[in-house]
């Protein structure tokens, strides 16, 4: 999971150094690309794209401090967007305007990388305007709010500032928090469906706590004691405003529905509009299938040599009781050098640059996730990336937290997801897009695909040299993603409960229970959660083509340096792109 950059309860995030040059603030849109964007269009580029381009960021930068801010642009530091009904139609204004703007750009008036980048603005639009109005998500989904702003992990995390300076910037975050919270208030609708609510209660009780309580620690440093007070204050309202936010949820519970299905024709305008895929519903779904029995094949077969005559569950709680030694943290930092040394050894992707990523034991105020990475944004500098690792409550019977530690191969394909050669790398080859598109706007189909993806590339590459153990590390993750994308499909467009996703990620992925339920849960509020899934196959696809003219195996590292070099955009466009081919289309 990457803390940040895309929409839907996960964010999405951000970028680092030696990104082109930068005027006032923004960058050349597309200048100079070294990356094929297909044939066709002006030879000279079109001297009215750019500056359209850079109004468009700037607009939504103030329209959306808070990813302005996550992108390093810290003159927005402590603001949140308007979520006021007013603030809400401005949004949607600015949106439909851009659309209509860019598409005014003719093929002909653009050069091929003008093109494609307007083709990425106007996907970029239509994704937000899709969550923003169509899936009405201010007024229906707590999940909107939780992951745009009230979270100020960007302030206590990153150290782009002195203390004192961030310390400000979360004062001015707390003081502007009531009146967020009185918009959301206004905003949500009911009766809501249960798991939003149970799920808006532990996001909001969680701001209440941290903010009146863990956020003092990140700042206990700073020995001045009017700003301390001043914290104190602010930090006390802003509190209670997520407390009363959550009380009113809870308030609602005896009216709670299980209506959280978006429905098939609005789910499929969602992949149309946010990845650019339109294939039909009941032919995803086979391809899912497909998958799923492929890797509970795959599954057997490893289990067999690993753990004989066994049992799946207990080979899979074998591989998970192979704790890593000296701790995850300890042991995750021992896996990214042997890591990058496999990765440079088999030629599979460059690792631009000389940053390395940290690795740290997640702080007291940021422990939602057992891992993440926290990467700079493209306008922040020096600013190192960090692999946070979760460890578990102390509080916990010590059988519980001994199994919420992964086994030793789970963490292994964990810190392949986030670090190496996952999210870390792309978006280390993201920050220096000749698109300013690529580094801001990384999609949750291309983030999490490639980081999905990135698991079954190793594994294949020969990591551990075809060790049963790391197999079903690697198979046990694909599956869980094969649940999420069957489950979201199901539950949205085909009358799936959340109970039977309960027991398709019990039965057919193999989940303990209590993971079943969280991630049957996060699939009514987050129904993009296929992505992973939808997004890593369409990459196997393209590099099965791509390679197929240009020597196969060999041609992997071209691949993916060709791939990551195009920031973020979703994936049928990069197909267009990099096949040469008239029209984007999802191909699986």
């Amino acid at each position: 999971m990457k803390k940040g950059r895309w929409l839907a309860t996960i964010a999405v995030a951000t970028l680092a150094a030696c990104a082109p040059s930068k005027q006032n603030g923004n960058q050349s849109a597309g200048a100079d690309a070294a990356i094929p964007y297909g044939p066709g269009g002006a030879t000279t580029p079109n001297a009215d794209w750019t500056p359209f381009v850079n109004s468009f960021i700037d607009g939504w930068f103030k329209l959306d401090p808070s990813f302005a801010v996550y992108q390093g642009k810290h003159e927005f530091d402590g603001q949140l967007p308007d979520w006021s009904a007013a603030g809400l139609q401005r949004q949607a204004d600015f949106l439909n305007t851009a659309i209509q703007k860019a598409q005014g750009f003719s093929d002909a008036s653009l050069t091929p990388q003008q093109r494609f980048e307007r083709d990425y603005l106007i996907k970029v639009a239509q994704g937000k305007l899709f969550w923003l109005t169509d899936a009405d998500q201010p007024h229906t989904n707590p999940a909107y709010y939780v992951g745009d702003g009230l979270d100020p992990n960007v302030y206590l995390a990153r150290p782009y500032a002195d203390l004192p300076t961030r310390m400000k910037a979360v004062i001015k975050l707390f003081d502007n928090v009531p009146a967020a919270a009185a918009n959301i208030r206004a905003n949500l609708k009911t009766p809501m469906p249960a798991s939003f609510i149970d799920y808006g209660i532990a996001a909001f009780d969680g701001f209440a706590d941290f903010y009146a309580n863990d956020a003092k620690q990140a700042f206990t440093d700073v020995h001045d004691a009017a700003l301390q007070q001043q914290f104190a204050a602010s930090s006390a309202k802003a509190s209670k405003a997520m407390k009363d936010i959550a009380d009113w949820l809870r308030a609602q519970k005896p009216s709670a529905t299980t209506d959280f299905a978006l429905g098939a024709a609005r789910f499929s305008r969602m992949l149309d509009t946010t990845e650019d895929v339109d294939t039909p519903l009941d032919q995803l779904e086979a391809i899912g299938k497909a998958d799923l029995a492929k890797n509970q094949a795959a599954l057997k077969d490893a289990c067999a040599k690993f753990a004989p005559g066994a049992t799946i569950e207990a080979c899979a709680k074998k591989m998970q009781d192979d704790k890593p030694e000296g701790g995850p943290v300890e042991a995750a930092r021992k896996q990214i050098p042997m890591l990058r040394q496999f990765v440079t050894s088999h030629d599979l992707v460059s690792i631009p640059g000389t940053e390395e990523a940290k690795v740290e034991e997640a702080p007291p105020y940021n422990r939602q996730n057992s891992a993440y990475i926290d990467p700079p944004g493209p306008f922040d500098k020096g600013i190192p990336s960090v692999y946070y690792i979760a460890p578990p409550d102390p509080s916990w019977p010590k059988a519980e937290q001994l199994g919420f530690i992964p086994g030793k191969a789970d963490l292994l394909f964990t810190t392949v997801h986030e670090v190496m050669p996952g999210h870390f790398v792309q978006f280390l080859h993201a920050n220096r897009s000749p698109s300013i598109f690529g580094q801001l706007f990384v999609g949750y189909g291309y983030a999490e695909g490639w980081a999905h993806y990135a698991e079954q590339m190793m594994w294949d590459a020969g990591l551990n040299d075809g060790d049963p153990e790391t197999h079903i590390g690697q198979l046990t993750n694909a599956l869980l993603r094969d649940c999420r994308f069957l489950s979201a499909i199901g539950m949205h467009a085909h009358g799936m409960t959340q109970a039977e996703s309960e027991k398709m990620f019990e039965d057919q992925c193999y989940q303990d229970t209590g993971n079943a339920k969280q991630q049957a849960a996060r699939g009514t509020y987050d129904p993009a959660y296929l992505n992973y899934t939808l997004g890593k196959l369409m990459i196997m696809k393209l590099r099965e083509d791509w390679t197929a003219s240009r020597g196969g195996r060999k041609a992997w590292k071209a691949f993916h340096d060709t791939f990551l070099s195009y920031g973020g955009p979703p994936i049928p466009l990069v197909r267009q792109a990099m096949m040469n081919e008239p029209q984007a289309k999802a191909v699986f």
